[in-house]
């Protein structure tokens, strides 16, 4: 999900450190410059995406203003789906009412991510992904994640948490600015993470007694933020092995921790509230609202299918290699191979057209560049370049590209130098190329689907029928909230991805 070169500064004149911080730097590039998705869309655009609206008007300020733009560029702008609006504005509606600030106005955005994560900010606007959407299973399951978002402005837990981070970004910034010793300013960094996390754990306690207090008295089930949970984690259970080194990409549970003992406490509140009036979870109603729901990444950013990676917006595509498993993140495509030896990554940067394509991998913006490796290339019509860089413990080789009036670069490294890590890169360099006519009419995303058990359907036949997931079987169970026994019955609704 990189953006297009031009949009955003770009890594020229930027230095990269050939040193173990590099396999760090050339997996992560956290501090090397803000290279968005690979999207087209405008700031106009964004700025008129459709959000979800209750009867109530927030106050905004500029700081607010442009933390709603930041959050639309980095989550993909906003989901139009006219059907979950609806439904959104009326689960608001009845959790604001129930509330202990019902003069508290709250708009809510829909965030065309597949990630699944909500959060909010001190003025009320609150933000839900269409993948945290498509996970939930009833109406009590989302509103649970909407009070628990509200319950965070109204203890102020979102205000505290922007000085929070307003002190932490001075804090780093002094040590970066004061210090040369990578040692002190990463044990400066460590600490920082390390205080707001742990003052993150006790606000997601506290939001979770005052979210639960809050969908139980809007009778809705107060069991639905345990389900959630337990759904969650589930969900990122799935992705043990695969790299999360995107921080915008990252789920629900990176910035809002979901432990057992979480789970047992929302268990044990909701226990408090449990009565005739509120049990609501409303399943059908949601279902049917969520049914042809976008799963997963939109193909208009990009989007990864098995080992392979097309933008059809962009119009090319290329194949990682064989045991690689390929991450879609915000500033770039992230490729990690089984084990760790070797890994990839693909971006686009900003080089001038004038300056050549060799000049540019020798101007400084990695170190540990063998300029004598420097050489100039042509990959299927496009002009090209390499050269190989050393650190301490990795190596590196690494391609410019010249596609259009872009430059995208791929990374590769391997902790050991072999003729294996050198095919590996120069076939994955290789398969780039344009996407076809045709290719770029059939990019079409994934969706939810939400269908009738049939006699005879099984738990395994029905994941047979999910298209472009992994672990289908596991991932039909999570997504329908089946436990590892559960089975499916004639005329139940479930929900499946389909292509």
């Amino acid at each position: 999900m990189i953006e297009r070169a031009g949009r955003r500064e770009g890594l020229t004149g930027r230095r990269l450190s050939a040193a173990p911080a590099l396999v760090c730097a050339a997996l992560t590039l956290a501090a090397c410059g803000n290279i968005g998705r690979l999207e087209q869309v405008t700031p106009t655009a964004t700025a008129a995406a459709p959000v979800v609206k209750p009867n109530r008007v927030v106050q905004q300020t500029p700081a607010s203003e442009r933390e709603h733009e930041r959050i639309l560029s980095s989550y993909g702008g906003a989901y139009d789906d006219p059907k979950l609006e609806a439904l959104i504005s009326k689960i608001v509606d009845r959790l604001v009412a129930a509330s202990e600030r019902p003069d508290q106005a709250y708009k809510v955005t829909i965030l065309n991510s597949g990630a699944v994560n909500a959060f909010a900010l001190p003025t009320g606007q609150l933000y839900v992904t269409r993948g945290l959407i498509a996970l939930a299973s009833d109406t009590s399951e989302l509103s649970s994640v909407l009070s628990h978002e509200m319950a965070h402005v109204l203890a102020k837990h979102a205000s505290i948490r922007e000085d929070q981070a307003r002190q932490a970004a001075v804090v780093t910034r002094v040590v970066t600015d004061m210090s040369t010793d990578p040692d002190l300013t990463a044990l400066a960094l460590a600490k920082t993470k390390l205080t707001m996390a742990s003052f993150s754990r006790q606000q997601e306690f506290e939001a979770d007694g005052i979210g639960v207090g809050i969908a139980a008295r809007a009778h809705f089930d107060p069991y639905g933020a345990s389900r959630f949970l337990t759904a969650m984690e589930r969900n990122a259970a799935l992705k043990i092995g695969r790299t999360a080194l995107d921080p915008r990409a990252q789920d629900f549970l990176s910035s809002h921790p979901a432990t057992p003992e979480r789970i047992a406490n929302a268990q044990t509140i909701a226990r408090q509230y449990t009565s005739p009036e509120s049990n609501e979870r409303d399943r059908e109603t949601y279902l049917a609202a969520i049914d042809n729901i976008v799963y997963g990444e939109d193909p208009s950013e990009g989007f990864v299918r098995g080992r392979r990676f097309l933008h059809p917006k962009l119009g090319f595509t290329f194949t990682a290699p064989d045991s690689f498993t390929l991450d879609n993140t915000a500033q770039a495509v992230i490729g990690v191979r089984e084990g760790g030896s070797q890994a990839m990554r693909f971006d686009v940067v900003r080089v001038p057209a004038e300056q050549s394509l060799g000049d540019y991998l020798n101007s400084g913006w990695m170190e540990g560049v063998e300029k004598s490796s420097t050489e100039d290339l042509n990959i299927n019509g496009f002009p090209a370049a390499s050269a190989t860089a050393h650190g301490d413990q990795w190596q590196f080789k690494v391609y410019a590209l010249r596609f259009g009036s872009d430059v995208y670069r791929f990374i590769f490294a391997a902790k050991q130098k072999t003729t294996e890590s050198e095919r590996n890169a120069r076939e994955t360099v290789n398969s780039f190329r344009r996407l076809t006519l045709e290719e770029i009419q059939a990019a079409r995303p994934l969706r939810i689907k939400v269908i009738n058990v049939q006699p005879g359907d099984t738990v395994e036949s029905l994941s047979h029928r999910m298209a472009g997931v992994d672990h289908p079987t596991e991932r039909f169970r999570v997504l329908n909230g089946l436990d590892a026994h559960a089975q499916v019955k004639p005329r139940d609704r479930v929900k499946i991805v389909v292509d």
